[in-house]
């Protein structure tokens, strides 16, 4: 029996969220700080639809430090694995949103706490006893929390957990593109699954950009990075749903369609509903079929969709009778 169902591994941060959606990172007036970081994200909406979650990362001796660490035990996330720095700060975002569905990113880590992640802080029975270890590429930007997130994978995929990856690529956080590419390749060979938007496929097949409504260039992208490594292919399309691409072959299903309030964090909540479902049953590989992806798909569009009426990240994910509810009324 394993302790947890999903660890997670990575940023746990504050993202400042502007007061008014509309404007430019340098037009924002004011900002609002939210508890946020893709990982933890995940594992809190996990959390809330009824997974057992637990997170890995870093955070700053500060009170920004303490507070998140306080959210994720609010939100019954297991922070046995959560270290402190004491010199260097939590990690900041500072987010501005053009519109609803665009965001803009601006990050204060130079260092920050969570990219001092090292080996030495991984509790290792945490990945030796989970059935899924998720993680995203904002953790290979540097060392030593690049080398920490690789050989957590590597400790996880060992013990027959399910690896998964979003790249959710942020250029800032780079040196150039090129850097994120060489990384994100070489992530490819050790996870399971890998979850990107249009824009991530693109550059991971060297195509110029992809219509995400064009669902035959969907395909090409997904077939080619299946071939890669990983055991599943997912690629989400905002507004436009989500497509996935498994050895037996690939499907695309739809969204549900709302009046979006905030798009940030929706991709998060996806991959929580994605991987909840995931882990349904024995073993993780019993649910790699055409038929239960489309389910999976099915409930981790309608977490994402849930997500987008609201403001924030965490604080808008939704609870499992939530989902169920919604999913019923449609």
């Amino acid at each position: 029996m394993k302790e947890f169902d999903i660890v997670t591994l990575g940023e746990l941060l504050i993202d400042m969220f502007p007061d008014k959606i509309g404007y430019k990172i340098g037009e924002v007036e004011s900002f609002i700080p939210k508890p946020g970081g893709a990982p933890a994200n995940v594992a809190v909406a996990a959390s809330r639809l009824g997974v057992k979650s637990a997170f890995i990362g870093k955070l700053g001796q500060d009170h920004f430090g303490t507070y998140l660490k306080e959210v994720l035990e609010a939100e019954n996330v297991n922070s046995r694995g959560v270290k402190f720095d004491q010199n260097a700060r939590t990690t900041m975002a500072i987010i501005a949103m053009p519109d609803k569905n665009s965001a803009e990113f601006v990050f204060y880590r130079n260092p920050g706490a969570d990219q001092l992640l090292t080996v030495e802080d991984l509790e290792t029975d945490m990945l030796e006893s989970t059935k899924i270890l998720h993680f995203c590429s904002v953790s290979l930007t540097d060392e030593p929390v690049r080398s920490t997130t690789f050989q957590a994978a590597r400790i996880a995929k060992e013990s027959g957990a399910l690896v998964s990856y979003d790249v959710n690529y942020r250029p800032s956080l780079w040196n150039k593109p090129e850097d994120a590419l060489i990384q994100a390749r070489l992530m490819l060979k050790e996870v399971d699954l890998v979850k990107v938007n249009e824009t991530e496929a693109a550059l991971l097949t060297d195509q110029d950009n992809i219509d995400r409504k064009d669902l035959v260039q969907i395909e090409k992208a997904a077939v080619e990075l299946l071939r890669t490594g990983p055991a599943v292919v997912v690629i989400t399309l905002g507004d436009e749903g989500s497509y996935f691409q498994i050895k037996e072959g690939g499907g695309y299903i739809p969204p549900f369609k709302v009046e979006t309030i905030d798009a940030v964090g929706c991709g998060d909540a996806f991959v929580a509903g994605l991987l909840s479902k995931l882990i349904e049953g024995d073993y993780w590989r019993e649910n790699i079929s055409m038929e239960k992806m489309r389910d999976a798909l099915a409930y981790a569009n309608a977490v994402g969709a849930l997500t987008s009426l609201k403001r924030g990240a965490i604080p808008a994910m939704p609870t499992k009778n939530e989902v169920m509810k919604f999913i019923q009324r449609i």
